[in-house]
């Protein structure tokens, strides 16, 4: 963890999965049990494979792992993924990574905060019922609300809320690249599902490491 960046930002915007939550359990027996829904897909689908493409768009997660299906096919079985997704996680929802409740609660204190994802509609707002923490979040945008890439969401989040000085926490190479293209510093979640070499502000290696570093 780097050092100290106290009374630097207003603001902090979240990655979702790997940043504040790993859904990808119960992702992958939901997504199970929609390619059986089918009869154009024979692949097991693993924790290991959805955490490859955590952290795309999610039309970009699709294209990725059945690109050999045509595009009515895969747009179909999206559809069927992503309503299994939903159910599933409304019902058994995800692993928050520890300390989560008690570091929101503290950051609560001092910042205004929001969650950016490429997830799909309706994806954030599960994870904020399940966990409870609807409370500390002014407010979060999507991929899935207007199709828009990580970096405009990231935008619209900013100039929306009139953020003077904003900071993106997330866990991939995606999401360093969003948040550069948006003009916000990056703070790197090494717990998660991705790797960032260099360009990020601080890396932390756990959630609970916020409270000390903001």
């Amino acid at each position: 963890m780097s050092a100290s960046l106290k009374d630097k930002f207003d603001s902090i915007i979240f990655d979702l999965d790997g940043t504040l939550w790993d859904s990808t359990g119960n992702v992958a027996i939901a997504w199970q049990e929609a390619v059986e829904q089918v009869d154009y897909v024979d692949e097991v689908m693993t924790r290991e494979k959805i955490r490859a493409v955590t952290g795309m768009a999610y039309n970009v997660i699709f294209d990725t792992m059945f690109g050999y299906l045509d595009t009515e096919k895969r747009n179909e079985l999206m559809e069927i993924c992503a309503k299994s997704e939903l159910e599933m996680l409304n019902s058994k929802g995800g692993e928050l990574y520890p300390g989560l409740d008690e570091t929101l609660a503290y950051l609560f204190g001092k910042y205004k905060l929001f969650i950016v994802s490429n997830c799909q509609n309706g994806y954030i707002e599960t994870f904020l019922r399940i966990s409870q923490m609807e409370h500390y979040f002014i407010g979060h945008q999507c991929y899935g609300t207007k199709g828009n890439p990580k970096s405009e969401n990231i935008k619209d989040i900013v100039n929306d809320h009139h953020l003077a000085a904003p900071v993106y926490v997330g866990d991939t190479m995606g999401d360093f690249d969003a948040a550069k293209k948006a003009g916000v510093p990056f703070i790197f979640a090494n717990y998660g599902f991705g790797e960032v070499e260099e360009g990020q502000i601080a890396t932390i290696s756990a959630f609970g490491e916020l409270v000390e570093l903001l």
